[in-house]
């Protein structure tokens, strides 16, 4: 086939995937989806395939194949007839955590069946222990929320009442929920026309065929990627700090083996799986290995099945990558995914030094709140993320507040945020310094500081409170995150969850009461260093001292660099 019918081809349906999300963004109702983009929108094969994708939340692009592979198994195909929307969000299905929900719906041309339409999405609250779905002190699935295997919601094109009713009746914002599950269905049903058009324009067979050649092109791009990563066994570990319910670490170690055109993602020597909610199902581990490989290769390399072909993983189960059932998960997608993407990119560093990088904050900082409002009665949550700094690379710095290697996912406008929620934010600043050091330091991280409105409760999932995200090729550490408040209980002072609360982790909790008047303050962690911080441009440490990052004391000690004040003040 040639390369500009493909071209042509794997555009559009790329196109399409954009459009979905687009209408996805437009439509819902919560923040999540219309500010902060947590989803991913794509097209599958009947088989389970992927064939095309939006740029939108890396995690779910990576953890997809697995999780329609999962649901294709377990529906019965025969079943399926035009207008039907399938829904899903069972950790223990293929999926990713209980939060993240799937509809995807059947694509059919004169009959016969040609792939799926599949929108993929965090859905703010989910039911559980906690509004907004994330407890952080989960000891088992069924703290996390309802679960829901494959089922139709829509039938024929008409709507399955049951099923709406059981969704809704679980959760604390029906109202929400059923915005965001129309805003996902008008997705779907996008990708469907859209889908079916293009292969009534090629015919099914030429549809298929430039499917499959698409796919083999991927495939291709991706070998010849790794071909060029020099032959060897390359391994890096890293850790989460605590699970929310015991207070001691737990590994995450990475060997990736190199031979070729293909490469294995092996986890063997972690931890075994954690009390709390910090474990990552086998599509976590799927997911984030092949993010940390689309991050090491070339961009343009289509994002489907076929890419994904030469990369292989062993996740041993019963172990913090892999958990079993019915042990919690909710926080896996969201802080594991990214430290073990982080981990597959620190084992090849040596290998692809010019496109290495040190970690991002590798942490979503997830605030999660909810409450009944004083003037309507009704019941509100919200799940707010918190950009990182991401980690100095081979030829800059790194960027400054960014969302997480996982998640690609802006921050809720503050003017959005106040509108919508009980809020006041008194700060929202670049965190001084965060960026670890190097020839290349990492990016800057995010403070907030809120004044609750009403009461409330809370949750908070983080990490790297206590472990600073690490440098590479001789770079410095980046700054930990943070969260503190100050409370009628706290003197004045700002004070952590543990020392007013008593709660096991000062950065994984649940259900914390919110009085109004009381203030929170969220630091997210900065970026890791890249290379020896002696070698940095010395014009480059005098900007950070004049744009107010560093000290010239710091820039001294750290740097080797002098600046006097009246130096400072003409330079």
């Amino acid at each position: 086939m040639d390369m500009v019918s493909l071209n042509i081809v794997g555009g559009i349906l790329v196109s399409i995937c954009r459009d979905m999300g687009v209408t996805l963004m437009r439509t819902s109702y919560s923040t999540i989806f219309s500010e902060s983009l947590d989803f991913t929108c794509g097209l599958a094969l009947p088989t389970g395939e992927l064939v095309a994708t939006g740029d939108f939340c890396p995690s779910m692009i990576g953890g997809m194949p697995l999780l329609l592979r999962s649901c294709v198994q377990e529906i019965d195909i025969e079943d399926l007839e035009p207008g039907d929307v399938i829904v899903h969000n069972d950790p223990y299905r293929g999926g990713l955590h209980t939060p993240e929900h799937t509809f995807f719906k059947p694509v059919f041309v004169d009959g016969a069946l040609i792939g799926f339409s599949v929108a993929i999405g965090h859905v703010a609250e989910v039911g559980g222990m906690a509004p907004a779905g994330f407890p952080g002190e989960a000891t088992e699935i069924f703290h996390e929320g309802l679960r829901v295997p494959p089922v139709k919601i829509k039938r024929a094109g008409k709507d399955n009442d049951d099923v709406w009713r059981l969704m809704l009746a679980n959760v604390r914002t029906p109202r929400f929920n059923y915005g965001d599950y129309r805003a996902m269905i008008a997705s779907v049903d996008l990708g469907e026309r859209r889908m079916e058009a293009l292969a009534r324009k090629h015919g099914v067979e030429g549809f298929r065929e430039h499917v499959a050649a698409l796919m083999d092109y991927s495939e291709r791009r991706m070998r010849a990627e790794i071909a060029e990563i020099p032959d060897g066994t390359y391994t890096f570990h890293d850790w989460m700090e605590d699970d929310g319910i015991e207070d001691k670490p737990y590994k995450i170690n990475v060997t990736v083996h190199v031979k070729g055109d293909g490469l294995i993602v092996d986890y063997h020597g972690s931890d075994p799986q954690a009390k709390g909610p910090v474990n990552a199902t086998l599509g976590v581990a799927w997911g984030a290995a092949y993010n940390a490989i689309l991050q090491l290769t070339d961009a343009s390399i289509p994002k489907n099945s076929g890419c994904f072909r030469p990369i292989k993983v062993i996740a041993p189960p019963s172990t913090v990558v892999n958990v079993d059932y019915p042990a919690p998960c909710v926080g896996g997608n969201t802080e594991t995914h990214c430290r073990i993407a982080n981990t597959v990119m620190g084992a090849l560093a040596p290998a692809l030094k010019s496109r290495s990088a040190a970690t991002d904050g590798a942490s979503h900082s997830n605030f999660l709140f909810g409450g009944t409002d004083p003037e309507t009665g009704e019941f509100f949550c919200c799940y707010d993320l918190t950009p990182v700094g991401w980690g100095g690379r081979a030829f800059a710095d790194g960027n400054d507040a960014v969302g997480g290697i996982n998640g690609n996912c802006p921050h809720i406008p503050v003017e959005v945020f106040e509108y919508r929620f009980p809020f006041h934010v008194e700060e929202f600043k670049l965190v001084e310094g965060s960026g670890g050091a190097g020839k290349h330091r990492g990016g800057h991280s995010i403070s907030k500081t809120l004044t609750a409105q009403t009461p409330m409760t809370y949750s908070y999932m983080s990490d790297r409170q206590k472990m600073s995200p690490w440098g590479i090729h001789g770079g410095k550490e980046g700054g930990r995150a943070e969260l503190l408040m100050v409370t009628p209980a706290s003197g004045g002072d700002w004070k952590t969850v543990s020392e007013l609360y008593g709660k096991p982790s000062p950065s994984k909790f649940a259900n914390v009461p919110i009085a109004s008047g009381d203030r929170i303050r969220i630091s997210s962690p900065g970026g890791g260093g890249w290379g020896d911080p002696a070698e940095r441009d010395r014009q480059a440490v005098i900007d950070d001292i004049l744009d107010g990052w560093i000290t010239p004391e710091e820039a001294e000690r750290t740097y080797g660099v002098r600046l006097d004040p009246v130096a400072a003040a003409s330079a």
